[in-house]
C-alpha cells in the first residue's frame, strides 16, 4: 500500500509517498531528515513502518525544500537512506 502524506494548494502539490509494502521500519529516515518529518509506528494494520508525523502534514510543503530542490544534493537523504526505496517526494 502506498501512504500519501502532505497536501495540494495552487502553488503545487506537495506528498511523500511511502511505499508501506517496502518499508521495513529500521528509522533511517527519521535520523536522515534534518526537518524531523518521519516517525515510526504501527499503521493501521499493526505493521510498524515510517510515516510523517500528524502535527506536520498540513505544513509538509513549507517545511521540507524537496526532494529535487535541495534533498537530493545531500550526500545522506530520506531517500538514500532507505535502502528498501520506499520513500518519494512529488516536488
Amino acid at each position: 500500500m502506498k501512504a500519501n502524506y502532505g497536501f495540494a494548494d495552487a502553488t503545487g502539490e506537495y506528498y511523500i509517498t511511502i511505499d508501506t509494502d517496502k518499508c521495513d521500519g529500521c528509522g533511517d529516515c527519521v535520523t536522515a531528515c534534518p526537518e524531523k518529518l518521519f516517525e515510526v509506528a504501527a499503521d493501521d494494520y499493526g505493521k510498524v513502518v515510517a510515516m510523517i508525523r500528524e502535527e506536520v502534514r498540513i505544513k509538509l510543503g513549507y517545511l521540507c525544500p524537496g526532494y529535487e530542490a535541495a534533498c537530493r544534493k545531500k550526500e545522506v537523504n530520506c531517500h538514500s537512506a532507505c535502502g528498501q526505496d520506499a520513500i518519494k517526494h512529488s516536488w
